[in-house]
């Protein structure tokens, strides 16, 4: 019995240290020079289509559409092919990059101006892309899909713009798109 405590206290402190080892970090705080110049630049009035392959005019306006729990649809979705290659559209900070439960695979960038970009429901995020990386506008940055609450739709990216912060101050990005 002795034999059998030690070796099971042994596995338990291999997992522990596992776990441990393995647990997300918190991201360090983001370049402070690089988020001033940020803040610095003027958003254009065009933004370039995030999703490969997707002309301007077949893009629909979705803002504003009723969402489950009395939401509205605060973005544009955009239709594509699970895995179709989705693009960083401005330069800007990786500030966050998580799972949830609505967006399900979800990336924020902060951009020119200090506007916030939400790229959500992605099948998966580019490979090495870690918060505090810089991209450029045109930057691989993930995979269309439909990920969080959009598990039972078409796959699509959902893209966001805020110009208060994340999840603040929500504008239309459909104009910027078209």
């Amino acid at each position: 019995m002795r034999r059998f405590v030690s070796h099971f206290s042994l596995g338990f402190l291999i997992l522990l240290l596992a776990a441990c080892a393995s647990a997300p970090k918190k991201p360090a705080p983001l370049p402070l020079a690089q988020v001033s110049k940020l803040k610095s630049m003027q958003l254009a009035n065009r933004l370039p289509v995030p999703v490969k392959g997707v002309d301007r005019d077949e893009l629909k306006d979705t803002w504003g559409a009723a969402r489950s729990q009395g939401r509205s649809h605060e973005g544009i979705d955009i239709l594509a092919p699970r895995g179709t290659k989705v693009y960083s559209a401005t330069e800007g900070l990786v500030a966050d990059l998580r799972n949830n439960n609505l967006g399900g695979k979800v990336i924020w960038i902060l951009g020119p101006a200090g506007t916030w970009h939400y790229y959500a429901h992605l099948d998966g995020h580019k490979r090495g892309l870690n918060v505090g990386d810089y991209v450029k506008k045109g930057d691989l940055i993930g995979y269309v899909g439909n990920t969080g609450n959009a598990r039972y739709t078409s796959p699509h990216l959902h893209y966001g713009l805020y110009l208060d912060g994340k999840g603040r101050g929500a504008i239309n990005p459909y104009s910027y798109l078209r």
